[in-house]
């Protein structure tokens, strides 16, 4: 089972939410809009990656992901389900600005994966990324003990690709250890979360 299949198809849920509101009178349409437009706009904020300058131990992506690194995840539906575990074992190297990073991935339903990241560092101290099955390019920025990547995936869905967006956040514990969490995201609506332990070897 595809895991975006598995997370969630919003349309279903969205027409049932929706259905009232086409039995409201057209006088109540500027009032919604008043109000719902300010909280979509709301949503769409976030934080800014530079908040956690100060934070250590500092995050250098070339010295953490420098050989092997275990990672233990799961995907979550939007209500909190878990519907996917995995395990990841990440083999990487660099040279100089450059680092390749191939993810071999062990599924909880046995099935199996691979992804080979390309990551180069910019001279502002970014990060642009490529995958294959990553739609252009990967951006991410590093402040403090914290990666803020955003990206999109195209991903098989039913025999059709679906694309769609992550919110993907890193955050360095300590020498060996880093958390990762990431909102996934198509249409402007949240699908789940992916949460993720990373440790060196």
């Amino acid at each position: 089972m595809n895991v975006i299949t598995a997370i969630a198809d919003p349309t279903p849920t969205l027409a049932r939410r929706c259905r009232p509101i086409r039995r409201l009178r057209p006088a109540l349409a500027p009032v919604l809009a008043a109000v719902l437009v300010p909280l979509a706009l709301a949503g769409c904020t976030g934080v800014a990656v530079e908040q956690y300058r100060a934070e250590a131990p500092a995050l250098d992506l070339r010295t953490y992901f420098n050989g092997t690194i275990d990672g233990w995840g799961m995907f979550q539906k939007r209500s909190g389900e878990v519907v996917k575990r995995f395990h990841v074992v990440i083999d990487a190297k660099w040279q100089g600005d450059t680092g390749v990073l191939d993810e071999h991935f062990s599924w909880s339903d046995g099935s199996k994966s691979q992804r080979v990241w390309t990551l180069t560092r910019q001279a502002n101290g970014s990060y642009l990324g490529h995958a294959d099955d990553v739609v252009g390019q990967a951006t991410g920025e590093v402040a403090g003990n914290a990666l803020h990547w955003k990206y999109v995936l195209a991903l098989p869905v039913d025999g059709r690709t679906w694309h769609v967006h992550f919110d993907d956040w890193m955050f360095l514990i300590d020498e060996q250890t880093m958390i990762n969490r990431a909102t996934m995201s198509k249409w402007g609506f949240e699908l789940g979360e992916v949460s993720l332990s990373f440790r060196r070897r």
